[in-house]
Order: C-alpha cells, then structure tokens, then sequence
C-alpha cells in the first residue's frame, strides 16, 4: 500500500486506540506530527510488491491508455519475465467482464483528477448504471456464474474486449433517464479545527 502510494503511513494496530485517543486532545496543526510519532517500518517479505523491478514493470504495463495496451505488454512482459504474478494478472484480466474492464480503468484514471466528493458521486452513477444494466447485463451473469450456479463460466456480453465502445462506457458515466432516479447528493460541511474529529450527525 505504501509502494503503490495508496498509504501515507503504516503503524501496528495495537496502537491505534491510543492513536486515537490523542488525536482527539490534538489540533489541526499537530496532528501530522502526532501519526508521525505512531508510525513505524512495515516488516516486509523478500517477495512483495516493495521490489524496484516489480513496481516498474507494474508502472510500464499499467501506465497504457487502454485494456487492450494493458493486456498486450503484460503479455509481452510475460515472454521473457517469469513472474507468476504476470501470468495471473493475464488471466484475472481475461477471465473479467469486458465492459467492467473498461469502465473500472476510465473510473480509476478520472478519480486521480477528482476529489473525494466527486469520486463517490462518480462511483455511484457507476453502480446505478452497472445496476440497471445500462448498456450490459455482466453483473447479473457474473452473479450467475459464481453465486448462484457455480459453474465459473460467466457470458459475458460484449464477449470481445474491442466490442465494447467509448459510448458504451460514456452510459455508465451519465446520470440515469429516469425521475425516479436523483444523482448522489452529498452535503458540504465546514471543518474547523476544533471540529475535524467529530461527526456529524
């Protein structure tokens, strides 16, 4: 979480209730310093994502614009990099909903651009549409597939990546037609430092 910088610092869970306890005795201004006082070095394996070689493969492959330029320099890493993680990140890809794919990387690469409030509003507009099977029924015969009968062998439609277009997943980003249906709506609240720690209700 760390190497991928999804985490800013990492501390033992022991000591999170006393974390918590001081955070609330402290202010604005302090309390970068106070979870610094907590934060300790991840004890890490010899094989985890933390490897420099790794992570640059990670950031080559992943930095494409789109599922078909991911899939393809995975694919061309995994000729001459042995890594068994490669080969499943292929085959998790493959064996995914085309359309989810291709929804998810367009979600992650607007989300880097937006704010929390945004991001939320983004991500349920996605699950609306996802829902309501906007331009697919994949959620439904993914649930099918591994839930309910098991069989592990989802239909997924779209059945070919290049078959899902920019207007397909530009749907699942729009508001639904529907009055019944009302955008995510999420109050704007004001934080002072006096109260940043407390909820509310």
């Amino acid at each position: 979480m760390l190497a991928c910088g999804l985490a800013t610092h990492f501390l033992f869970s022991k000591d999170l209730p006393l974390l918590e306890n001081t955070l609330k005795t402290s202010d604005m201004a302090t309390i970068c310093q106070v979870v610094n006082k907590f934060t300790q070095k991840p004890n890490l394996k010899q094989d985890t994502i933390y490897q420099t070689q790794r992570l640059e493969t990670i950031n080559k492959c992943f930095s494409k614009d789109t599922i078909e330029e991911i899939l393809l320099a995975l694919e061309n890493e995994a000729k001459n990099n042995p890594e068994i993680w490669i080969t499943e990140a292929i085959n998790s890809m493959k064996a995914a909903s085309h359309t989810s794919l291709k929804i998810t990387l367009r979600s992650i690469k607007e989300g880097r651009l937006q704010n929390l409030k945004q991001c939320l509003v983004r991500e349920y507009t996605i699950c609306c549409n996802v829902l309501r099977a906007t331009v697919s029924y994949d959620f439904y015969e993914g649930s099918r597939a591994l839930l309910f009968d098991k069989d592990k062998k989802p239909k997924w439609e779209p059945s070919k990546l290049e078959l899902v277009s920019k207007e397909m997943v530009n749907r699942c980003f729009n508001g639904i037609d529907d009055d019944d249906w009302k955008c995510l709506q999420i109050p704007d609240r004001s934080v002072s430092s006096g109260d940043v720690l407390k909820p509310k209700l």
